[in-house]
């Protein structure tokens, strides 16, 4: 058994996006550029309504996908395909933005606590400008495993005898773990993937090597191995993200992000002149 050890630990920083959402990200960072196929990792959550009330107005995409997970407060999305959708506590949003999308996602909630997710994945270049779509999935039809120690949510991949509903191009796997104090979780991580932890809340230890504490709102990156191995040293939740990585050059461009920068220029030439929609449904 070859064990994923501790690589780096990403201490998650305060920032801010769309029309001055709060919020911690730990990926698309000085520290942490990205993690193939993963391209940006934000936290998202307030009690204060100042600090979400504003939301993420209509705003482009191309080149990626995003998913949303929402563990509280209740989100309205729309995008330029026709999609709508309500995001509420538990359900997850998985965009597919390929060659344009124009989306919003606004908060239906007045007051109250806001906590939720937001993953970017990177798509492979003969993906990139093929058709938009959308996955919008309700808490209902993510399946859950409990025991004794542990209750895991399968958002996306594999866990004993069930199958996470979410579907990406890079053999995602998405969980969320609740581990009661003192437990232990072992998951075997196909040997092809990239992969991460988030730790929401609590203190954890992975793998069989010594390292700096964890604790809560911290990105940690994964060696390769098979065997994911974790206890508990308080009661915490985490969340497991892994994926194939596609092993191709990487332009950024604001909320675009494609392999050349002669591609990016493109995308905002699309976009300013009106018909950055159009140039995508066309194919």
């Amino acid at each position: 058994m070859s064990l994923r050890e501790v690589k780096k630990i990403v201490k998650a920083i305060q920032t801010s996006d769309g029309a001055g959402v709060k919020l911690k990200r730990s990926m698309g960072v000085p520290e942490l550029d990205f993690i193939d196929p993963f391209l940006m990792f934000d936290e998202f959550g307030s009690e204060n309504k100042d600090d979400y009330i504003a939301g993420f107005p209509p705003h482009p995409h191309r080149g990626i996908e995003t998913v949303t997970y929402m563990l509280a407060g209740r989100f309205k999305h729309e995008d330029s395909t026709g999609s709508k959708g309500e995001m509420g506590p538990g359900s997850v949003q998985w965009m597919t933005a390929a060659g344009g999308i124009i989306h919003s996602e606004m908060p239906i909630m007045k007051e109250g606590k806001l906590h939720g997710f937001q993953l970017w994945v990177n798509m492979p270049a003969k993906l990139k400008m093929s058709k938009p779509s959308y996955q919008n999935i309700e808490p209902k039809d993510i399946p859950e495993f409990k025991d004794q120690e542990k209750k895991i949510k399968i958002i996306a991949g594999k866990f004993e005898d069930k199958t996470g509903p979410a579907k990406g191009f890079v053999d995602p796997i998405y969980l969320d773990i609740e581990l009661k104090k003192g437990g232990n979780f072992i998951y075997a991580i196909p040997p092809s993937h990239n992969a991460f932890i988030y730790l929401v809340a609590g203190e954890i230890k992975i793998g069989s090597k010594t390292h700096e504490r964890l604790e809560n709102s911290t990105l940690i990156c994964l060696k390769n191995g098979s065997d994911l191995k974790i206890y508990s040293v308080k009661e915490s939740q985490f969340l497991i993200i892994a994926g194939k990585p596609i092993g191709e050059p990487i332009a950024r461009g604001g909320p675009f992000v494609m392999n050349t920068k002669q591609e990016i220029l493109k995308a905002v030439q699309d976009y300013h002149s009106g018909n950055f929609v159009q140039k995508c449904l066309e194919l």
